[in-house]
């Protein structure tokens, strides 16, 4: 039996009318009144009198009544144990673009923890592109980019804001603050950083007629720990995420050179699937997600 049935018949019996249960259902009065006679015919007994005046429950109808209360109840319980049961093995997959991943996120990580123990997480560190491509595909619930995702099935929430530095050895031979011309004198570890960083050097250098390749780069990485190990051993100067040298530069062991006119900045934003809210469980954590990052970035 349909334990939906038993649930109209309810509301018709409380409401005493199949008009009025139809209303606050949200179903019409001929779709109700088909739920209540398949009961009736499942069930071998008329449940309910009907007259112009609404509806009076039968002496059976009064028994089934009785009944179905504790019966829908019961199934509703049932239900909700068996969500809560196979939330507690629920495994979150986050992606993050890699400095994201490797430090911003880990003391986000230790707050939700807290609140959602039950769960079980994976971190990985991936490209922007991919990342949105994975979301898309359902390989992994959210993600963490830089700057706003470029797919419009996927919603977004800015959660902080990182910017590129230039750093170099605490005592390598540069003044705190210079000129672009003075900039493109010394060796240089470029960083292949898909964020927007080699634009905006390229903005510049074109307004004093230079291409990138008219810069002293040493090498290209795709890893900011190669650049920083780089600049660290005195090799030359480079950009980096400030989220991952916070700790080099508090240690003194690198030094931030400012230059004029060239300020690097971008936001970071969590990106996930429009329909969420179909996963309930998802769509909580979330929600929980945005508030714990805005204030606990590393």
């Amino acid at each position: 039996m349909n334990i939906e049935y038993l649930d109209f018949f309810c509301k018709v019996a409380l409401a005493g009318s199949i008009s009025k249960a139809a209303k606050e259902s949200h179903i019409s009065q001929s779709a109700l009144s088909q739920q209540i006679l398949k009961l009736e015919e499942k069930l071998g007994y008329k449940l309910l009198e009907r007259s112009n005046k609404g509806v009076e429950l039968t002496d059976k109808g009064l028994i089934v009544l009785k009944y179905a209360d504790n019966i829908i109840k019961t199934y509703k319980t049932m239900l909700q144990e068996l969500k809560l049961d196979d939330e507690k093995e629920r495994q979150i997959k986050i992606e993050a673009c890699w400095s994201i991943a490797t430090y911003s996120l880990p003391c986000v990580m230790y707050e939700i923890k807290k609140k959602f123990g039950n769960y079980s997480y994976e971190l990985n560190p991936n490209e922007a592109d991919e990342i949105e491509q994975r979301l898309l595909n359902n390989i992994c619930d959210i993600g963490v980019i830089y700057n706003k995702p470029k797919n419009s099935d996927l919603s977004y929430y800015k959660i902080g804001k990182d910017r590129m530095v230039l750093v170099a050895p605490q005592d390598y031979e540069i003044e705190d603050e210079i000129d672009f011309e003075e900039f493109i004198k010394h060796p240089f570890i470029l960083l292949n950083d898909r964020v927007y960083v080699i634009d905006a050097i390229n903005k510049k250098l074109n307004t004093i007629d230079l291409k990138i390749e008219d810069l002293n780069i040493l090498y290209n990485s795709e890893s900011a720990e190669s650049v920083k190990s780089s600049v660290l051993n005195g090799f030359g100067i480079g950009f980096l995420p400030y989220t991952s040298i916070k700790k080099e530069l508090y240690n003194k062991q690198l030094k931030e050179i400012n230059i004029r006119d060239l300020y690097i900045e971008y936001d970071m934003y969590l990106i996930y699937n429009k329909n969420i809210k179909e996963d309930e469980a998802l769509h909580n954590f979330v929600e929980y997600f945005k508030k714990t990052a805005k204030r606990s970035l590393c």
